[in-house]
């Protein structure tokens, strides 16, 4: 039998060292500080869409809140590290449940292959790294199906129907990180019910799980009125930016296929060596099904999210396991390879060329400027480190800070005013703005190129006017501190600015 233990040496010390270039050296990202800093005040006892807004499911901000003491210790690189470590547990999952649908002679190969196209896809480990709901929602999409695999093998009808209801629970959970992963519910359920005459009550208790899950994350907030409209203002954010655009979505596509470039051969080898005909004509029919609820339920969620008006790619990172998962499975079936240690060093040397020739190393360390490329003089997070030092020398021990770039706020352990908890993405009017401009009593502010510029829910551009006016106010209580250049997502200028009347925060109320 073919030992993959060199294969596994190869492979796990290249995913180390591409997660560890994705925590420190990946570029900053603005939704990691208000994600994170919602996570801080859900610890501090504040509720979800009634106290602060907040875009998405519920869930992040309360799995991530009793973990703040990483942030609070380590900045952000510290939260980086243990989302890592949730994308990580993902991928994990994702190969014990490629081994679920396959016998033991190809599983094994199979597993490093997923692993392989995974934890070795730089783009993969980007998204998985830093605080967004990915890694966490990954997690869960993975956890279910697995639990759904093992139950559609199981001949015993008790733990059959436990298993399933353990699944729908896991995928409710990650409809309550991303609401739109909560199409995989009806997916899977419908596959049980075309499959009753062998499953019988299967769905039903699908059902019930996915139900119970559902009513235990989002019942709180369906109990409480002012939470419950909070929720809804949540949504029709959303869909205030507009409708779909077949141009935007085409290209959100183009990039898709571009980050997962090795998985997407696999998927055309699996077609082209017969794999597919093969895996429905031989494999067990719990397999099949798996399958079926995996490659349709990760399908339908990436076209629902295609029709987003602004549909970025890295939104379909929760459900790419489910498709690698599916595509090795049905490769397996196949007959391109004579040995599987050939697939084993196509798909090995696939995703190691993807990353390393991936544009992110590019954008993390040069710039572009007309004609001239631009050597950044540090990376993001280290510039993030620099101005959170350049904060505390301007205002010591403080706690209060004026801007809209949370992660400084995460990075220096502040508070920002209430009604910036989103960040650039904030929902204030403009009156609302004026009066705290005019009345914020933070001793330093810190404002980069996406201060005032966004206009939410439809996340414009501010008309100049209006963004020269906020200027204005901010130029009247404010004095120029300092400036560093090439800072934060997209390397704009972030000004420090003083207080006048040299208050310090230690002395302002903090609201």
């Amino acid at each position: 039998m073919e030992s993959y233990k060199k294969y596994w040496l190869l492979s796990l010390p290249a995913s180390i060292f591409l997660a560890v270039a994705a925590v420190w050296l990946g570029g900053l990202n603005q939704d990691e500080g208000w994600y994170l800093y919602a996570a801080n005040l859900v610890s501090e006892g504040k509720m979800l869409y009634r106290d602060f807004f907040y875009t998405q499911g519920p869930l992040m901000p309360l799995v991530y809140s009793p973990f703040k003491f990483i942030w609070n210790s380590f900045g952000l690189v510290g939260a980086r590290a243990f989302t890592s470590f949730l994308g990580f547990a993902g991928i994990a999952v994702a190969v014990l449940t490629v081994a679920q649908l396959l016998p033991d002679n190809r599983s094994r190969s199979a597993k490093l292959m997923v692993f392989a196209l995974l934890a070795c896809n730089l783009y993969h480990l980007y998204y998985l790294s830093i605080p967004k709901t990915y890694a966490l929602a990954s997690l869960f999409v993975a956890l279910g199906y697995l639990f759904y695999a093992r139950a559609l093998a199981s001949g015993e009808a008790k733990a059959r129907y436990g298993l399933f209801t353990v699944s729908a629970a896991l995928l409710a959970m990650a409809a309550g990180v991303r609401i739109s992963l909560g199409l995989l519910l009806p997916v899977c359920g419908l596959v049980l019910l075309f499959n009753y005459s062998r499953l019988k009550w299967s769905f039903l208790f699908f059902g019930i799980g996915g139900f119970a899950g559902l009513l235990l994350v989002y019942g709180a907030f369906l109990c409480d009125a002012e939470a419950f409209q909070g929720l809804c203002a949540a949504q029709k954010y959303h869909a205030a930016r507009g409708g779909f655009s077949p141009v935007l979505a085409v290209g959100s596509l183009s990039r898709l296929v571009r980050w997962y470039v090795p998985m997407f051969i696999i998927a055309g080898l699996a077609v082209v060596g017969g794999g597919v005909k093969n895996f429905f004509r031989s494999a067990p029919e719990a397999a099949r099904c798996a399958f079926l609820a995996m490659a349709i339920g990760a399908l339908s969620v990436i076209g629902v999210q295609m029709l987003a008006p602004c549909p970025y790619e890295d939104y379909q990172v929760p459900l790419m396991g489910l498709l690698t998962v599916a595509c090795v499975v049905a490769f397996q079936y196949g007959d391109v390879f004579s040995s599987p240690v050939k697939a084993l060093w196509l798909t090995i040397g696939l995703s190691f060329a993807v990353s390393f020739g991936s544009p992110l190393l590019e954008e993390w360390t040069d710039g572009q400027d007309r004609f001239w490329t631009l050597r950044k003089k540090d990376c993001e997070m280290a510039l993030l480190r620099d101005a959170a030092r350049e904060i505390e020398r301007l205002d010591p021990g403080g706690k209060t800070l004026l801007t809209q770039d949370l992660y400084l706020a995460i990075e220096t352990g502040r508070r920002v005013p209430d009604g910036l908890e989103m960040g650039p993405f904030s929902m204030l009017s403009d009156d609302e703005w004026r009066d705290l401009l005019r009345n914020v009593e933070c001793p330093v502010a810190a404002l980069s190129g996406y201060t005032f510029a966004i206009d939410p829910p439809v996340c414009g551009e501010r008309p100049a006017d209006e963004q020269i006016e906020f200027w204005n106010i901010v130029k009247s209580r404010y004095s120029y501190a300092g400036q560093i250049d090439g800072f934060g997502q997209n390397s704009t200028s972030l000004l420090l600015l003083k207080r006048d009347d040299g208050i310090s925060s230690r002395e302002a109320p903090v609201k």
